[in-house]
């Protein structure tokens, strides 16, 4: 499944290409998620989570970082509509600290409630995303953030299944520690 994501997320920024022409715009939509701690920290425990589930059930590698990704884009749209979302910060910083408790527990659920847990996380992501957001075109800042989402949940999702296949599940187990860790160390520098 890591054949099918590279290629994703190399469409994603092909498309988000654009908007790289003009550093203001989509430019600041793509270096956005990387630029926040929780967000990266969130983005690849998603991608770490999608392959421990994809140890048992292949098609988890590719349907839950598309849930995510179809989920902030949601989250994006709500925000950018003036639609008022609480504790969204909150969220944000929650889904650190699920995601790695998630991989360091090994939990292993259905895709289909992998698919929703991450997808309620990812609204929180895209709607911060959109509230931070520059004045610009919503669209070309949402291809950015969607192609470094792409990009981090792939940099997990490979992180996942080396660690998985050199050391087994408690590589992939520490790796989620360390997720736990650096949510701890963002919310003490809050």
């Amino acid at each position: 499944m890591l054949r099918i994501s590279i290629p994703i997320a190399l469409v994603l920024t092909a498309l988000a290409g654009p908007a790289f022409a003009h550093p203001d715009h989509a430019s600041s939509g793509f270096l956005h998620p990387l630029t926040g701690p929780d967000h990266v920290l969130a983005m690849i425990g998603a991608g770490m989570w999608a392959a421990l589930l994809a140890a048992r059930r292949p098609a988890a590698a590719l349907l839950v970082p598309a849930a995510f990704m179809a989920m902030m884009t949601a989250g994006a749209a709500a925000g950018f509509a003036g639609i008022k979302l609480p504790l969204a910060e909150a969220g944000v910083l929650a889904s650190v600290f699920m995601l790695g408790a998630l991989v360091l527990a090994a939990v292993r659920v259905r895709i289909e409630l992998a698919m929703l847990v991450v997808g309620v996380f990812a609204a929180l992501h895209g709607y911060a995303h959109a509230v931070e957001a520059p004045e610009m075109d919503p669209g070309s800042y949402i291809l950015g953030f969607l192609a470094a989402t792409a990009l981090l949940q792939t940099v997990g999702l490979g992180l996942g299944w080396v660690v998985q296949r050199l050391v087994g599940d408690i590589g992939l187990r520490a790796l989620g520690g360390l997720v736990l860790a650096g949510g701890a160390l963002v919310l003490a520098t809050h």
